[in-house]
């Protein structure tokens, strides 16, 4: 199955909580604090594998979760890091946040790699919280959350030449005259129902990558036929070889009308180098319509060549020309070049109080990671969140707000009381 636009959600390992721990051995009597580390959370990562060239793996699993790290342990011993997740796309692929539709990056290059979203960091053990003042701290910190989010990938076949034209050209055939590629062909419109990537041997050193394109018809642009579904994976393609139907009413009217559908989707398709092929010139018919269309295209400034994929007539030369074009074919640019592009967004002190039933709601990215690695059963940890209130403004802006005593605070998946 050949799927080209998909969305899954991912989600980064939480770290490790820190330990709250003390030494306990024979012959020493007042051991300190040994709480150990947590270890890191899984970060989730792409990466291109040439192999690949679909993306209908993520068609049964949809959801990708990394591991936490471990917990600290005495004696201060740091808890593993999770390893990074890594999942595997297709060269050409596109990654959005699903949500926002911001482009994350562009996977374009042999084993590229983007960090997408970095795992939690571990919590620190009570080790760190020890002081002249306070030799026993029970205070710790727990792991810090992961990040989630929805993405949606997006495929665009990376290939030398695409083979365009209207249902029923003989782009498949044509394919299939020059690559070990089996793509299916029959004698009615729309048997290319998704497109097949081909090689083409030019000689011993020098081979080209050629993608079928389903046939576009009037309104493609819009979805009408099969659609723009198809229309991106002509977006990486340096060269374009538009095959002409020599059975057609009047090749030169679907020349135009698809080369209007491919400006009216991106107008840099309209720019690409692109050469024709007037096909099925095994037919009388088809020999007859030749001189007339060759010079109404040659008139427009195009290229134009009579070819027959049934019987191979003038393949190889059509391709040996395409070839030439290539050489001096501008590369297809990226979408974005700066990796990794994993950003916090807006700044995490921020926050918002919005008063609730029976009490106020707190959100905002640092206290509510703070929330929760909180450990809630020591005093001193709680002692330590209280002060993170009085230094990110929450408590002056909840007392101007009015909170009494007795009220709720609800911070993340936790419930507060308030007290004076």
């Amino acid at each position: 199955m050949f799927i080209d636009e998909i969305e899954i959600y991912v989600r980064s390992g939480k770290g490790g909580d820190g330990a709250v721990h003390f030494l306990r051995e024979k012959y020493v009597p007042r051991g300190g604090p040994d709480g150990g580390d947590g270890g890191r959370g899984g970060d989730i990562v792409f990466q291109v594998v040439t192999t690949l060239n679909t993306l209908s793996k993520f068609h049964r699993k949809e959801n990708f979760i990394a591991d936490d790290g471990r917990n600290g342990m005495k004696k201060n011993m740091t808890g593993r890091s999770a390893e990074p997740l890594v999942i595997q796309v297709p060269p050409g692929t596109v990654i959005y946040n699903a949500d926002t539709n911001q482009i994350l990056g562009d996977m374009v290059e042999p084993d590229q790699r983007l960090v997408v979203l970095r795992g939690g960091r571990g919590g620190r053990g009570n080790q760190h919280f020890a002081s002249s003042r306070n030799q026993a701290p029970r205070t710790g910190e727990r792991g810090e959350p992961g990040q989630e989010m929805n993405l949606r990938l997006e495929l665009k076949l990376i290939a030398d030449i695409a083979l365009v034209g209207v249902p029923n050209a003989g782009k498949s055939s044509f394919l299939a005259s020059v690559t070990n590629a089996r793509p299916k062909i029959a004698g009615y419109p729309f048997t290319t129902i998704e497109p097949n990537l081909g090689v083409a041997e030019l000689d011993i050193n020098n081979t080209l990558v050629l993608a079928d394109i389903p046939g576009l018809i009037e309104g493609a642009h819009q979805g009408v036929g099969l659609g723009d579904a198809f229309l991106r994976h002509i977006q990486r393609t340096r060269v374009l070889i538009h095959l002409l139907d020599g059975h057609s009413e009047d090749p030169v009217l679907d020349f135009m009308q698809i080369n209007a559908e491919m400006a009216l989707f991106d107008s840099e398709l309209g720019e690409k180098p692109q050469i024709v092929a007037f096909n099925k010139m095994d037919m009388p018919d088809v020999q007859e319509k030749w001189p007339q269309v060759r010079d109404a295209i040659e008139a427009k400034g195009y290229e134009i060549m009579a070819i027959s994929a049934l019987t191979h007539d003038n393949v190889r030369p059509l391709l040996y020309r395409a070839a030439e074009l290539l050489k001096f074919a501008p590369a297809p640019e990226t979408l974005t070049s700066e990796l990794p592009v994993y950003s916090p967004g807006e700044d995490p002190r921020d926050f918002r109080i919005k008063p609730v039933e029976a009490g106020f709601r707190v959100t905002g990215a640092a206290i509510e990671r703070a929330a929760a690695m909180t450990y809630w059963e020591y005093d001193g940890s709680v002692r330590r969140f209280q002060r993170l209130l009085s230094v990110l403004g929450i408590e002056k802006e909840l007392e101007d707000l009015g909170v009494a005593a007795g009220d709720t605070v609800y911070i993340g998946e936790y419930e507060l009381v308030w007290q004076d």
